[in-house]
């Protein structure tokens, strides 16, 4: 799997609406490219791609921006990656290819099957506490 540069923004601009949008304020797509630097076209076509997932509302107006109108832990990143159109990065072996590049593709595959498990186990809500972890003030005795 090939987690590219619009399934990196797509998840930072999930958690930035899920932290900044808690009281229910929309959020501006401004703040959001401010906040976490994603190019400004590109985050527009991300949040369209996320609103017709459902996951996010468009707010118009003044006021408006953009809400999360799912829970944090209701959606994994494997979720986001496939919404947003992760591609495989090895594709399957050809029974013309050389054996040895079989046996590669076939050990590359798993590795990436390994990675989609991965991103199965890890909630948005799961990154989001981890932040508000790291956010705390150290104690030191």
């Amino acid at each position: 799997m090939v987690i590219n540069a619009a399934v990196h923004y797509a998840c930072l601009a999930m958690m930035d609406l899920a932290i900044h949008g808690e009281d229910g304020a929309p959020v501006r797509s401004s703040e959001i490219i401010r906040r976490n630097e994603i190019p400004g076209p590109f985050l527009v076509q991300i949040l369209r791609t996320l609103k017709s997932t459902g996951w996010v509302k468009a707010i118009r107006g003044s006021q408006g921006g953009y809400q999360l109108v799912v829970q944090p832990d209701s959606i994994t990143l494997l979720d986001i990656a496939e919404a947003i159109g992760c591609p495989d990065s090895i594709a399957p072996a050809k029974d013309d290819e050389p054996t040895a590049q079989q046996a590669l593709k076939k050990h590359w595959r798993a590795a990436d099957e390994q990675s989609r498990i991965q991103l199965s186990r890890v909630r948005l809500g799961d990154v989001i506490r981890s932040i508000r972890e790291s956010d705390e003030p150290m104690f030191y005795i």
